[in-house]
């Protein structure tokens, strides 16, 4: 199992919108991909600016598939709304108890 994570700096009163833009554009988009398994979105509580997505992969294969194909086209649309470019960092899932996590990894 892989995960994605991005880092997202939201220019000030943008929140709604990237958050919107996410469950209605890309969110599709991942569900789409071969090997996609699940994508969990976080809000900083101490920087409601910052937005954190882990976007979870049965390969890196699948995470780099998608990133060739798909991420400059969704971070365009999403690239107005942001204070600076999204830093990305990749992991291997070494430990989880999320059920959809672990059949992803199993299959």
């Amino acid at each position: 199992m892989f995960v994605r994570t991005v880092d997202c700096h939201v220019k000030p009163g943008k929140q709604d919108e990237l958050s919107h833009k996410l469950r209605h554009e890309v969110l599709p988009i991942l569900k789409q991909q071969a090997g996609f398994v699940d994508v969990i979105g976080l809000v900083s509580e101490n920087d409601p600016e910052m937005l954190r997505s882990l976007t979870f992969w049965k390969s890196q294969e699948d995470a780099d598939r998608y990133h060739r194909e798909n991420y400059t086209r969704i971070l365009e649309s999403v690239r107005p709304l942001l204070k600076r470019e999204p830093t990305i960092e990749v992991f291997t899932v070494d430990t989880s108890t999320t059920h959809r996590i672990v059949a992803g990894k199993a299959a």
